[in-house]
């Protein structure tokens, strides 16, 4: 939802207004399914009414979108056509979120596919990848207190176990530290703003010798690489 957002135009003040408005029941609706707890089609009409573009053609940065087909394992990736269909599919969360149907594909979370999307900005031609990485919240020993606390932690267990394979397209990796926030803790955005940042700052330096490093020597820089690009995940 972040990525779609700034690449289509909105300001960071703009994404900050969007946040502090913006609750679970904004995008998601409580159903009854053998597929999920939850519907988040109310996304269709939130993205709508944010998006400043309808289409990933008219983004002003390169994005991608990914979704795991949950027939095959398949990972997905969405470079063209309408953007609300394949961020809904990105973020429906297995167990969670019923599946969202694109192409007669039952699609769900990109994570499963992707725990990191750095892999695909490496097929865009992206010459520096910046990973964000939201660890899961689990630890040994503590026992999950329902059955979100159980789809949560298989989920934080896996990304962990994958960690190896996305780190090694990433040139940086950012870790906010989001530890003791829920996942629907809307209500703190202050907070997990603040842990963003804090963490970004951190990392400006070795950011700005990319950039330092690009303007010296575009000459080396290969035919139709990405000076700027986003991939959206999953969290």
């Amino acid at each position: 939802m972040i990525g779609a957002a700034y690449c289509s135009g909105l300001t960071p003040d703009e994404l900050v207004e969007v946040a502090h408005r913006v609750r679970f029941k904004t995008f998601a609706r409580w159903t009854l399914s053998r597929h999920g707890f939850a519907t988040n089609a109310r996304m269709m009409g939130f993205l709508n009414s944010i998006l400043k573009v309808k289409t990933f053609e008219e983004l002003r940065i390169p994005l991608a979108v990914t979704a795991t087909d949950v027939s095959n394992g398949e990972g997905v990736i969405f470079r063209s056509g309408p953007l609300v269909e394949p961020v809904r599919a990105s973020c429906a969360y297995p167990g969670m979120f019923l599946p969202v149907n694109i192409g007669g594909r039952c699609l769900v979370d990109g994570m499963l596919a992707h725990a990191v999307p750095t892999r695909p900005l490496r097929e865009m031609g992206a010459e520096r990848v910046l990973a964000v990485h939201l660890r899961g919240r689990w630890s040994s020993g503590t026992a999950p207190r329902h059955l979100f606390d159980v789809i949560g932690q298989c989920f934080a267990i896996a990304q962990e176990m994958s960690a190896d394979t996305w780190k090694l397209a990433a040139d940086l990796v950012i870790e906010p530290d989001v530890n003791g926030f829920d996942y629907d803790a809307f209500d703190h955005t202050d907070d997990l703003i603040r842990c963003g940042e804090e963490t970004m700052k951190a990392a400006l330096p070795r950011v700005r010798a990319w950039l330092a490093a690009a303007q010296k020597s575009p000459a080396d820089r290969a035919p139709g690489a990405l000076r700027g690009a986003a991939v959206l995940p999953a969290e």
